[in-house]
C-alpha cells in the first residue's frame, strides 16, 4: 500500500539534526519512495509504501516528538482510472 505521509515540524532544525544521526528509522517492511518540503519549511510530504498503516506505527512513534503526523492511504491516479468507467458510458 501507498501512504502520503504529511509531517508538521515543531523544530525544523532538531528533525534535520536528527535526520543527520540517525536517519531515517524506517522498518524494515517500509519503503520509502520521495518527499518535498514546503518553502516555508514547516511541512514535509513523504510517499512511503508499507504492508499496512500498522507497519508505519514504529517508525511514527520515533519522530513523534518532533512533529505531528498524518497518514494517508493513497492510490495512484492510473490505479484509480483503471477501476473507474467513463461518465459518458
Amino acid at each position: 500500500m501507498l501512504f502520503m505521509v504529511i509531517e508538521r515540524f515543531k523544530d525544523t532544525a532538531a528533525v534535520g539534526e536528527r535526520a543527520q544521526r540517525q536517519v531515517r528509522m524506517l522498518p524494515a517492511d517500509v519503503l520509502y519512495h520521495a518527499s518535498w518540503i514546503d518553502p516555508h519549511t514547516q511541512r514535509c510530504f513523504q510517499l512511503m509504501e508499507a504492508p499496512s498503516r500498522e507497519a508505519l506505527e514504529p517508525w511514527a512513534r520515533a519522530w513523534i516528538d518532533l512533529m505531528e503526523l498524518d497518514i494517508v492511504p493513497v492510490i495512484t491516479s492510473a490505479e484509480f482510472w483503471r477501476g473507474q468507467q467513463s461518465p459518458l458510458e
